[in-house]
């Protein structure tokens, strides 16, 4: 709290690429989910919601850039596991976003179930929950896949748009984003199956308590 009144803003993580979420308009203005729990914790600080200033980083560099004191909380769409609040030493705060993951396909593969995609190529985003959920639903179902690994989010969905892969998995919340920004969103589906329980929530560096708790009890204000 002292270094973050020192400088006079809120140093926020954030997506960058994922509407609805923490993406920039067309105007520059940030918008989406994150972006306003960020917004939040700068008003409970400052009482202006202004004073903040945004990271956009990938799932890669996302908790390097919090363990780091790169930026003073992470906004992003990140799922709350023990294996990070433990050898990541992070703390999550009150989940804010309740997801789950599933597979976007375009309509012309003719798929309506996860259970036809044997042999499929697959985008993922490296160093995610997504990656190791897709891996064990594979496995666990007997079936074979190829996956495509790309770090960035928006050349993720520029992938699998160009046809690269047959699907795209990651969290519903970001499927239903990055369909709604595809050329022609009503091309794709999302698949009915429910692979896994994303529970998101913003982290900050474990052994703050006081940090800890405002921007706990601004999620939980908002």
């Amino acid at each position: 709290l002292d270094d973050v009144k020192a400088k006079g803003f809120v140093q926020v993580g954030v997506n960058g690429d994922l509407f609805g979420f923490g993406k920039p308009d067309e105007k520059g203005v940030w918008k989406g989910l994150d972006v306003d729990t960020g917004r939040a914790i700068a008003a409970a600080v400052f009482g202006d919601a202004d004073k903040i200033k945004y990271t956009p980083l990938t799932a890669v560099t996302r908790f390097t850039a919090l363990q780091s004191g790169e930026i003073d909380v992470l906004c992003r769409n990140a799922t709350r596991t023990l294996s990070r609040e433990t050898a990541l030493g992070l703390n999550f705060v009150q989940v804010n976003y309740y997801d789950w993951q599933g597979f976007l396909v375009p309509k012309s593969l003719g798929v309506k179930s996860a259970k036809e995609l044997d042999g499929a190529a697959v985008c993922v985003l490296p160093g995610t929950t997504t990656e190791l959920n897709v891996a064990d639903y594979f496995r666990s179902t007997g079936m074979k896949m190829k996956p495509v690994v790309i770090e960035n989010t928006a050349e993720l969905a520029k992938a699998f748009f160009a046809g690269r892969c047959d699907c795209l998995t990651s969290d519903a919340s970001q499927l239903a984003g990055t369909r709604a920004v595809a050329p022609k969103p009503d091309d794709y589906i999302i698949l009915p199956e429910i692979i896994s329980k994303e529970p998101l929530a913003p982290a900050v560096r474990h052994g703050d308590d006081q940090w800890y708790d405002i921007v706990n009890m601004s999620v939980l204000a908002m």
